[in-house]
Order: C-alpha cells, then sequence, then structure tokens
C-alpha cells in the first residue's frame, strides 16, 4: 500500500523551511489546478514506516477457507462438511489435522462432532425363564413382546401433532422442526455460536452447514441468519491465523492480511498500522488491540503507555507528592497548619515537616530548620524529591499528549468550519469547489500529525537519555512548530482580496508539515530497524535498560 502523499527522503533528517519550499514551488506546485498542488513524486517502495499488507473481502476469505477444505477433502476423501468440521474443531491447522487423523480417523472424528461414539459392546442378555405351575418351558414375557408404535412427542416442546415436521441428526436425536429452528437462531443471532451441537442432554454430534441451511433458508428473514452464520464461520477462521485480522470497526466485515507482522518479534522493529480498505478512515494495529494509528511508537510501549494513563499508580505517586510519611510508624500525613512540629496522631513521634528528621534534635528553633544534614532528614528528602519529580515528568508528557488527543477530538469541529469557509471562497472569488479543496486537504493532514504528535509524547516518556532522544524530540518540536503555523493559517479570518495569497500559503504549509511529518516517522522507523532506540523501562524484544 501506499500512503497519500509521498515524497523523496534524499535530502536527510532535516530541512530547512525555505530550502524545502523553494525545492517545491515552481516544479510541484502549480495553482492554476488543485491536482497539481499536492503533486508527488512516485516510489517504487514501500517507505520505512510503511507495511506490506493486502486488504480481503469477506468473500475473498471464504474462498481462502474453501482452498483449505478442498485440501482436506483430496487428502482423506471425505466430503465437505466433514472436512469443514474437521478444520474448525482443530482451528483451521491442516497440518497438525493431518498428523492426527491418520494418526486414528475415528478418534478425530468423534472429537470433532462428525460421528457419534461406538457403543462399548454389552454381553447379550440372557433369556428369562419363568416356571409355569402347569408346564416347565419357556415363555416371552409381555416386556419383550413387539410393543406398538406410540405417536412422537417433541422432547422438549410436548407437541404431539401428528402432522408435526420432525429432524435429527445421526445420533437419531429428533426434535420437532419449530425446536430446532429456534435454537439455531439463538445460538446464531443471540449467542454468536458457530459450533451447533445437537440439542439432546450429553449429545456431542455438531450440526454440518447443509442441516443448518435446511433449517434456516425455509424461514422468513433466515437469509440474514444464515449470512451471520457465514460471517461468524468467516471470524472463526481469522481468529485461527495469525496472518490475518479482522477490522474492528462495526459492521464492518472485510480483513486484512499482513504476514509481516504476524510474529512477536517482528513488532519490536515495525508498527503494523493497516487499513481494510473499506473506508479511510478504517485505520488500525494490526499487531495489538489499539483500534488507531499509533504510529511512531511500537505496540509494546504504546500498551504500556495506555496502561499507566489507566492505572492509579499516579494517583498514588500524586499522593506521595503532597503527603509524607511518618519516619516512625510509616502513616501518610497531610500537613494542615503553618507550624513545621508534627506530631503523629498514630504514634505521637515528633518530627520536622522540612528535613524530616526527628523534631528532638532542633532545640528551640520551632519555626525553622537548619539541620538539613542529618542523614535520616537527607534520605527522607530524597524521597520526596524523587517522588515529586517523577510526577511532573509524567504529568509534562501526559498533558501533552491528552491536548493533542483533544485537539483530534474536535477536528469533525475543524472540517465544519473549513467547509463553510471553502463556500465562502467560492462566492468571494472565482475559484471553483475543486480549487478551494486544498482547505479541506490542510485539515486533514493537521488531523493526521496531531495522531503523529500525540504517540511521540508517548514515546520520549520511555525513552533513556542521550543524543538519539535528543535528535527525537528536535524532529518532534520542528513538527509541533509547523503543525501550529498551518492550524493558526486555517483558523485565520478569510477576506476576499487575500485569498489568492492565503491559498498559496496553506498549501506551501501543507506540504511542509506533511514533510516533517514523514521525516518524524522515517526516522523512527529506521531508528526501530537499526537498533537505535533505548528505553529507561523493559521493553518486550529490547535490550534490559542500562543502569546509571
Amino acid at each position: 500500500m501506499s500512503s497519500d502523499y509521498e515524497f523523496s527522503d534524499d535530502d536527510g533528517d532535516y530541512y530547512d523551511d525555505e530550502e524545502m519550499l523553494d525545492g517545491t514551488q515552481e516544479d510541484d506546485m502549480d495553482m492554476d489546478a488543485f491536482g497539481e498542488d499536492f503533486k508527488v513524486v512516485p516510489k517504487g517502495k514501500h517507505k520505512a514506516y510503511e507495511v506490506e499488507y493486502d486488504s480481503l473481502s469477506q468473500a475473498a476469505v471464504e474462498k481462502l477457507m474453501k482452498q483449505d477444505v478442498d485440501h482436506i477433502c483430496g487428502i482423506f476423501g471425505v466430503d465437505v462438511s466433514t472436512a469443514n468440521l474437521l478444520l474448525r474443531y482443530i482451528k483451521w491447522n491442516k497440518e497438525r489435522l493431518i498428523e492426527k487423523y491418520m494418526d486414528n480417523p475415528t478418534t478425530m472424528l468423534v472429537a470433532a462432532g462428525v460421528i457419534v461414539p461406538e457403543a462399548s459392546s454389552q454381553p447379550a442378555p440372557a433369556p428369562i425363564r419363568t416356571h409355569s405351575s402347569t408346564s416347565s418351558g419357556f415363555h416371552i414375557p409381555k416386556s419383550l413382546k413387539p410393543k406398538v408404535e406410540e405417536p412422537f412427542v417433541c422432547p422438549i416442546c410436548f407437541d404431539d401433532d401428528t402432522s408435526i415436521q420432525t429432524l435429527a441428526l445421526d445420533c437419531e436425536h429428533t426434535f420437532c422442526f419449530g425446536c430446532w429452528t429456534a435454537y439455531v437462531n439463538s445460538k446464531i443471532r443471540d449467542e454468536g455460536e458457530h459450533s451447533i451441537r445437537c440439542m439432546a442432554e450429553g449429545c456431542a454430534l455438531v450440526a454440518p452447514d447443509p442441516f443448518i441451511r435446511s433449517i434456516l433458508i425455509p424461514e422468513p428473514g433466515a437469509p440474514k441468519t444464515w449470512d451471520r452464520f457465514q460471517e461468524l464461520l468467516v471470524r472463526q477462521f481469522v481468529a485461527c491465523n495469525n496472518d490475518l485480522k479482522f477490522c474492528p470497526y462495526p459492521s464492518c466485515t472485510n480483513t486484512v492480511s499482513c504476514p509481516s507482522a504476524s510474529s512477536k518479534a517482528s513488532l519490536a522493529t515495525v508498527v503494523p498500522t493497516v487499513s481494510c480498505g473499506a473506508l479511510r478512515e478504517h485505520m488500525f494495529c494490526f499487531g495489538c488491540p489499539i483500534e488507531s494509528d499509533h504510529r511512531p511508537v511500537v505496540c509494546g510501549v504504546a500498551r504500556m503507555w495506555l496502561k499507566k494513563c489507566r492505572d492509579d499508580s499516579e494517583t498514588a505517586n500524586w499522593i506521595k507528592s503532597n503527603t509524607k510519611e511518618c519516619t516512625n510508624c510509616q502513616s501518610t500525613i497531610e500537613k494542615n497548619g503553618g507550624c513545621n512540629h508534627m506530631t503523629c496522631k498514630k504514634c505521637k513521634h515528633e518530627f520536622c515537616w522540612v528535613c524530616m528528621g526527628p523534631w528532638s534534635e532542633h532545640g528551640t528553633a520551632w519555626y525553622s530548620c537548619n539541620r538539613f544534614d542529618e542523614k535520616t532528614g537527607v534520605d527522607a528528602r530524597d524521597a520526596q524529591s524523587k517522588s515529586r519529580a517523577s510526577l511532573e515528568r509524567y504529568l509534562h508528557y501526559y498533558n501533552r499528549w491528552a491536548n493533542h488527543e483533544q485537539s483530534a477530538k474536535l477536528s469533525l469541529d475543524l472540517y465544519a468550519k473549513t467547509e463553510k469557509k471553502m463556500e465562502d471562497m467560492q462566492i468571494t472569488s472565482a475559484l471553483t469547489w475543486i480549487e478551494v479543496q486544498f482547505m479541506k486537504k490542510a485539515v486533514e493532514e493537521v488531523d493526521k500529525c496531531r495522531m503523529t504528535l500525540k504517540w511521540t509524547y508517548a514515546m520520549a516518556y520511555y525513552l533513556a537519555k542521550g543524543n538519539q532522544k535528543d535528535l527525537f524530540e528536535d524532529n518532534q518540536r520542528d513538527l509541533e512548530k509547523a503543525v501550529e503555523d498551518l492550524s493558526e493559517l486555517l483558523e485565520s479570518p478569510i477576506e476576499a482580496e487575500n485569498i489568492p495569497t492565503l491559498r498559496q500559503q496553506v498549501t506551501n504549509k501543507t506540504v511542509y508539515v506533511q514533510k516533517r511529518n514523514e521525516i518524524v516517522l522515517e526516522d523512527t522507523a529506521n531508528g526501530f530497524v537499526e537498533g537505535r532506540w533505548k528505553w529507561n523501562i523493559t521493553v518486550e524484544g529490547f535490550d534490559d535498560p542500562e543502569s546509571d
């Protein structure tokens, strides 16, 4: 897949504003037509921060399933229904199925619910003998005489209508058509089950697809249930295949195939952001449950950051920064007065709030502390300072992360305002609707870059100090400044005489913002491949942090 905008990155990681714009104004941007505003240089290969993937419709996935089923049918000589049940039971692992089936076919067929277990052989019952007072011969007891066939009564609804339609699997557990219909519909629509077993208690036989279809298709509205059943089968196939992932967006049935990000090891060098192809907004991470584009930070760090933001550990950190512990019994104390002479209500220990040392060492200095050298006070102050510094550091990155997240949520309002400005431009100038699309492109670029900036703060929080972090934050700073400049242009009022100038400025700044975003993503992605990034915490797939 190629991105919407592509530029050459041969010039390095840092670019001067004038240098970048001078090189693109004449060649790449023709102000006479919107289609030339964002003309890009085509590339033959993917960028460092992109992954190769394919978008698959439900029909395409069903075709893959059929290939596996035909493969098993050809090897085992079984029908399609049996092959389907065997593959679903073994979670579509063909190699494991072949191995187990060749070892003991009957065991596999029973385990998959294809056939009923063979009844254990029991000795034939001995003939029953009865003694008659008039004869010493044998006769057939009443219990063994041929019985008159009784009318069928459904074991579930107890319907005994003689015209009732009945159905049964190979286990011969018979139920009426109405009960089967209600049961199958409930399993599929309410419980989301794709493996529907016999209704008889203790029976493990699974209903094959033709049996389920024969129940659903005659019913009014049942084709929707049958479609839902097919979707559940596809979802099970996708869930069992590490190379596939279902689109997490509601009501979307598309699937993404991304073999390059199917292993845990690969997630340490790439951020597998993919799109299912249904809509442009359907972008998500293939490697983790985060349902959004979290480039440039890898999945392991992104999950740690989100957990930290949700965790109550920061609340505890705040308490440590605003309270102190009694040095004797460790009870948490909050200062509620101006005096530094503290007395713990729990253990009655007296200490100094400023240096945390015993009050007995302070002499008569009730409102001042000049004993900063005592070891007990130094240790207590060090612990307090570290806690406060940790909280301030976290809030620095979190506030900026949350700010960009909030700005991204307000993008709908920005889109509406921009569309109104585009209409005003048409009215007050000679520009067509196509020619004013540069404003929409600018808003889309701002929205995309804010997502990048948001996750750069999560990454910076965990990056170890050093030159690489400094370079990363330099790129981050340049992108943030460019985004804010473009946002300011979009928010500026429109005057008829300034529209040509505004169009030129917005177009140029959009290209520049786009390039700065690519620099951040490219440099970060290359850093993962080259192993340049070091962390201040243990991250799966990376070396342990170096101790200071």
